[in-house]
């Protein structure tokens, strides 16, 4: 493979979230913010929790597919422009939100509290992501294709929640 990517092929333009893993510096931190506002546009159309769980299975398979197919023929297997594992793994943190008390996909409000809490979480999903403790490195390292690409971010993302879950047990922010 000469080019990655290549978007015009829909594998490169799916794993790179449509050219936001082209942006400069940081193409995971792009992703995130862009899986951020990506839910905010579902909070405000109000999709059920259900609804965006199945969205979320949707685009973790499409993710895995995706990943599968670009990187064919590349030694690489996550090139620093695919992102769409970041979105993958900020939502599946965003899951958590119902568990925190401050938003249940149900409510006609998106309340501040709601926000806070899901900017914090795509900070600790990035920590997370960035940092890599086990067992996100050990899948990193173990599992060589588009299935490994995208678990260690879904890992990451439980990480994000169960952090903040854990946290606020202690200190109550929410």
């Amino acid at each position: 493979m000469n080019e990655f990517p290549n978007l015009n092929k829909i594998s490169h333009l799916i794993v790179t979230f449509f050219g936001v893993g082209l942006l400069p510096k940081a193409p995971g931190t792009w992703g995130s913010i862009a899986a951020f506002i990506l839910f905010c546009l579902l909070v405000y159309v109000q999709l059920s929790y259900f609804l965006f769980f199945l969205v979320f299975l949707g685009l973790t398979v499409v993710a895995i597919i995706a990943c599968n197919l670009a990187t064919k023929g590349l030694s690489e297997k996550d090139h620093k422009t695919i992102v769409i594992d970041e979105v993958a793994g900020a939502w599946m943190a965003f899951l958590f939100l119902p568990l925190l008390g401050v938003y249940d996909f149900a409510l006609d409000k998106w309340e501040k509290e709601s926000f806070i809490a899901a900017i914090i979480l795509i900070f600790f999903f990035r920590f997370f992501d960035i940092f890599k403790p086990h067992p996100i490195s050990y899948i990193d390292q173990k599992f060589k294709s588009g299935f490994g690409v995208v678990l260690d971010d879904l890992i990451a993302g439980v990480f994000a929640g169960l952090t903040l879950l854990g946290g606020n047990f202690f200190i109550e922010f929410f």
